[in-house]
């Protein structure tokens, strides 16, 4: 069956991409990496230094190799002496593969030598491509279905900075966006957004406002600004996170951030400003300990809705 239209541009875009990534990686070298390994057999080894009680079935599992092929890689491994296996205890059909001192000898260069490898391509990437780059290669096994590893697991999520150049018109650009996709606000609210981004930076007063942006791989996903109300009170404003970022409770930690900042600027109060249809917002807000302290229905931004003002005494 021949693909037409627009599938058949996806499907040269991806096989364009995989010709141009195992070209860059070497790949198609018959001795990856100048090593006496293949690249499949390469990738069993980095399993067997990084796995204990592993099978020959999990491997041909997790790697997507042929139960044969992988047989004949063990056997090689073992006449070399690079590879023990030890029955389990359980099932004696089963055996638990390791590396022996041979073994972890011998992938040592491969090691060092695709570490120089990697840290060289890093390197001719100005500082601030390097997590995007990082980025885009964890959005490709994302959604193709790779399991997180632990390395990556463990590495911070986020991190929250100050606003750079640029992310000013960033925050009034995803606000209008994102509110017009989720709930259908339209013009007037862009301009809102734009008015409350101008006035923050004109009127800027670092000892009492603080505005953070959460930026994830070198990407922004999220944001918040604590601007001066009146003497005493604080407001919370513009707090957004992307969607593929939620669920790592980005925005409970940027309405942390504000709380502890009030609290050090010697606020007494926080309010905000929300609405009954944001729910993960009011959500967020609760949790912090503010309290809803009024509402009014009302038409704006082309739909009907209900405005709430929250409050939380310092």
């Amino acid at each position: 069956m021949r693909a037409t239209g627009e599938l058949a541009g996806k499907i040269a875009a991806v096989r364009r991409f995989n010709r141009f990534y195992t070209q860059k990686i070497g790949v198609l070298h018959e001795d990856w990496l100048d090593s006496p390994f293949t690249l499949a057999e390469a990738r069993v080894l980095y399993e067997l230094t990084r796995r204990e009680r592993v099978t020959a079935t999990d491997l041909a599992n997790d790697l997507g190799l042929d139960a044969g092929y992988l047989s004949r890689i063990l056997r090689g491994f073992q006449k070399r002496g690079l590879i023990d296996r030890k029955t389990s205890p359980d099932d004696a059909r089963q055996s638990f593969l390791s590396l022996t001192a041979r073994g972890r000898k011998a992938f040592a260069p491969l090691e060092k030598h695709s570490s120089a490898e990697v840290a060289a391509m890093l390197a001719r990437l100005p500082r601030p491509a390097q997590p995007r780059l990082i980025g885009a290669m964890n959005d490709i096994a994302t959604l193709l279905g790779a399991k997180p590893e632990p390395d990556i697991a463990a590495a911070p999520a986020y991190i929250l900075r100050a606003p750079q150049p640029g992310d000013f018109g960033w925050i009034v650009a995803r606000h209008a966006e994102l509110y017009a996709k989720e709930y259908g606000w339209r013009e007037p609210f862009e301009g809102l957004c734009a008015q409350i981004v101008a006035d923050f930076v004109n009127k800027f007063d670092p000892k009492k406002e603080r505005c953070w942006i959460a930026e994830r791989n070198g990407e922004n996903v999220g944001t918040v600004m604590l601007v001066k109300d009146k003497p005493g009170v604080a407001r919370l404003r513009l707090l957004l996170v992307e969607p593929k970022a939620r669920g790592l409770s980005i925005g409970a930690r940027l309405t942390d951030e504000c709380i502890r900042f009030a609290r050090k600027a010697g606020y007494r109060s926080i309010t905000l400003w929300t609405h009954s249809v944001l729910t993960g917002a009011r959500h967020i807000y609760e949790k912090a300990g503010f309290t809803l302290t009024s509402s009014e229905p009302r038409r704006s931004w082309g739909r009907d809705v209900v405005a709430e003002y929250w409050d939380l005494k310092l």
